[in-house]
């Protein structure tokens, strides 16, 4: 990774001003006008204003005309009168020019004709921020779904219902009905699928040193979703940092096409990791798989940074929206205790990054300022009597040490010495430079004046090392991503698409083992020679023409995992032992499983030792193809060394997948083994991918084992399931018979 120049990559922000009454300037936000709409619109009809201060129309009134928008505000209301001095419509198609954006905040059965009434006024965007919609049951969906054919009649863009609204710090703008004071000003965009998070986010803000530029509540996403939202951030200059939270997405190609675009960083907290529904899987690879891998997988392609809490994602923002990036792992800890270090450095290791190895020529110099009993390697341990001098000393000669890529601050109180003054030594250093600091401000009542002040000068601060390791890593992560190489992994020769997909066509379920090896001669991928047989004496007359040793497979489509039914026989070695086998087999499984079909067996060249791979693709509803790689054999699902990207997988996700499996290191040699032809699978890897992304019809696909070996790689067992739902039998018309 490149080494950023000072201040690039810098995502810090001016000290932001109010826009002035007279003038609301351009931004883009994004190609529709009625998406401007929402955040800088000239003029606003309110639909539901009221006096009464217990109605949310009030709150809703309130904030636009108490908050100081500086563009027209129309009160529409049941009542003739004024509400804060402005006259009250009886209809919108009554109020006068300018007027873009429509709040609606009536019950829920008197919105259809509302909303048709703001289409025929010219209004293209319209926050329902009324319940009683999709959330409630039948009734409420049919009425969202008469809302949307409104909206189609007119080019109109919703958001909602059941929203809180939408507000920009800047203009400002505060279309929701929350309480005032406003959200604090600040550089961070929050998305919110709950209403709820949005209001606690707000209110928690105000205590914790930061602001926002805007946020948006998206309720039932009758329309404008998360996707759609992120174009409003992308070239606005007063967000720096983008936070999401998600209980899901529904379109996830297009998300992850649209994130990858934003110009600015991404922090995601989606729920749902562990309670998550899952559909039954017939395939290891769908067993495996889940909702949540996928959300992992289409976060790392898109650029997203992904929180385990609340708490975490607004860490990460904090430090991403006002330091600049480091250009590696290498970390610095300066502490005036032992114990706190110690306690850093396991933090970092857990984020990513590690302990930067000093130069003896900053160790000379650390050595040459502080106190004998003090420690100069890195955590640098200054002691409990450190001056607020000392430590911006020894901040500058950290700084200074090309193997530092940023710096983490550990203070405690100090015992001599008030925190705010060491916070007003750091200051001056952490500004004049071009590397990232962050400060583990430990306490609470002892260091409040502290943080007041590096919060004022924009440093992120923590309460505890490991809060503070954690932005760093986000940091590091973001700066990471930043160069990776997001270019698909293409298919070098072309394929015969007419021969796949008549091969699929005309098929449901698991597809017969002819059409499945047919399919992955046409993609290119190495199988070992094999044939279908009906019977014990067909069978050995398969064997003889492929050649011994052989293994023997049961061919049936409801019993897809035939080593869990005893069927598959290894290393049978002449024609004898294959009726037997054979015979045997399929006495045994069509007794014990009287109501499966089964066609016969499979009769398959034995090949010589290797590594066992595991490469599938399942469809997610979400995501599409997802791609697993990791340990093959039959105790696959046990193992769990398995890694999931999206298909057609990139460079990086290539590279993830190898590297964060043991399968994937493996394949470097280990313990003495041979070293095995690592190209030649991941070729595997990328021909499978491809196949299923361009057959849509193909719901999933595995191989498992590849053979992996010094000399190339080849699929033992190969199986694909064609179409939606749960897994039926495909007919019996074999590709040799069809093509016959």
């Amino acid at each position: 990774m490149r080494n950023p120049s000072a201040g690039e990559r810098r995502y810090s922000a001016s000290t932001p001003r109010p826009l002035p009454a007279e003038a609301l300037p351009s931004v883009d936000v994004g190609d529709a006008p009625a998406m401007t709409a929402f955040f800088r619109p000239e003029g606003i009809a309110l639909i539901g204003a009221t006096a009464d201060e217990s109605k949310l129309g009030f709150g809703v009134a309130e904030n636009l005309l108490e908050g100081g928008y500086p563009g027209s505000v129309h009160l529409v209301g049941t009542r003739e009168g004024t509400l804060f001095s402005r006259p009250m419509y009886a209809s919108v198609t009554e109020v006068p020019d300018p007027v873009d954006l429509a709040i609606i905040l009536i019950p829920a059965p008197a919105v259809p004709p509302v909303l048709d009434a703001c289409g025929r006024r010219g209004i293209r965007a319209v926050v329902i921020s009324s319940s009683g919609f999709r959330e409630v049951g039948p009734e409420g969906a049919a009425l969202e779904q008469r809302c949307l054919e409104i909206a189609a009649r007119y080019d109109m863009r919703l958001l909602g219902p059941n929203c809180i609204g939408t507000i920009d710090t800047q203009v400002p703008l505060d279309t929701t009905f929350l309480p005032l004071p406003p959200p604090p000003v600040g550089n961070i965009a929050f998305v919110s699928q709950s209403g709820a998070i949005c209001a606690v986010v707000i209110d928690w803000a105000r205590g914790q040193g930061f602001g926002f530029s805007r946020l948006v509540s998206l309720g039932n996403e009758a329309d404008i979703s998360e996707t759609d939202i992120l174009g409003a951030f992308t070239g606005d200059p007063n967000t720096k940092v983008v936070t999401m939270y998600l209980e899901g997405i529904a379109d996830g190609r297009r998300f992850v096409e649209v994130a990858r675009a934003v110009d600015k960083p991404l922090v995601a907290f989606k729920v749902g990791r562990f309670d998550a529904g899952r559909e039954a899987a017939s395939s290891h690879t769908g067993a495996l798989a889940g909702e949540d891998v996928a959300y992992e997988a289409a976060f790392r392609r898109a650029g997203i940074l992904r929180s385990s809490s609340t708490e975490e994602m607004f860490d990460w923002a904090r430090a991403l929206s006002n330091l600049p990036l480091p250009a590696g792992p290498g970390v610095a800890v300066l502490t005036n205790a032992g114990g706190p270090g110690v306690a850093a450095s396991d933090a970092l290791e857990l984020h990513g990054l590690r302990i930067a190895s000093l130069s003896s020529e900053t160790t000379m110099l650390l050595e040459d300022l502080l106190p004998r009993a003090a420690s100069a390697n890195n955590p640098v341990d200054i002691l409990a009597s450190a001056s607020p001098e000392l430590y911006a000393r020894c901040l500058e000669v950290l700084l200074e040490d090309t193997a530092v890529d940023a710096v983490m601050v550990i203070l405690p109180p100090p015992p001599r010495y008030a925190a705010e003054d060491v916070a007003e030594a750091l200051i001056p250093v952490i500004e004049g430079g071009s590397k990232p600091v962050v400060v583990a401000l430990m306490g609470h009542e002892l260091i409040g004046e502290a943080a007041n002040r590096l919060r004022a000068a924009k440093v992120p601060e923590y309460r505890f090392p490991s809060r503070a390791a954690g932005a760093l890593g986000a940091l590091y992560r973001h700066a990471a991503a930043l160069d990776l190489d997001q270019s698909v992994c293409a298919v070098a020769e072309s394929v015969d698409a007419t021969t796949a997909s008549r091969l699929l066509t005309h098929s449901t379920g698991w597809l017969d083992p002819s059409r499945v090896s047919a399919l992955l001669a046409v993609y290119g991928i190495p199988a070992a020679p094999s044939a279908r047989a009906e019977n014990a004496a067909s069978a050995a007359v398969a064997a003889d023409e492929i050649g011994y040793p052989v293994v023997v497979k049961l061919d049936s489509p409801d019993l897809p995992h035939k080593s869990d039914v005893g069927g598959v026989l290894l290393g049978l070695s002449d024609a004898d032992d294959v009726r037997v086998g054979v015979d045997t087999m399929l006495t045994r499984v069509r007794s014990a499983y009287p109501d499966a079909r089964i066609d016969g067996v499979v009769i398959q060249a034995m090949v010589g030792d290797g590594q066992q791979i595991a490469i599938g693709v399942v469809r997610d509803p979400q995501f599409g193809p997802l791609l697993m790689f990791g340990s093959g054999g039959v105790d696959v699902e046990n193992m769990g060394d398995v890694a999931f990207a999206l298909a057609p997988v990139t460079c990086t996700d290539v590279n993830y997948l190898l590297g964060h499996t043991w399968a994937g290191r493996r394949l470097s040699g280990s313990r003495g083994q041979e070293r095995v032809d690592r190209d030649a699978v991941i070729d595997v890897m990328v021909r499978l991918g491809a196949m299923v992304v361009a057959h849509p019809e193909i719901a999933e696909a595995e191989i498992n084992p590849l053979l992996a070996r010094s000399g190339g790689a080849v699929a033992l067992d190969c199986r694909v399931r064609v179409g939606t739902g749960e897994p039926r039998a495909c007919d019996n018309t074999t590709f040799e018979e069809e093509r016959d």
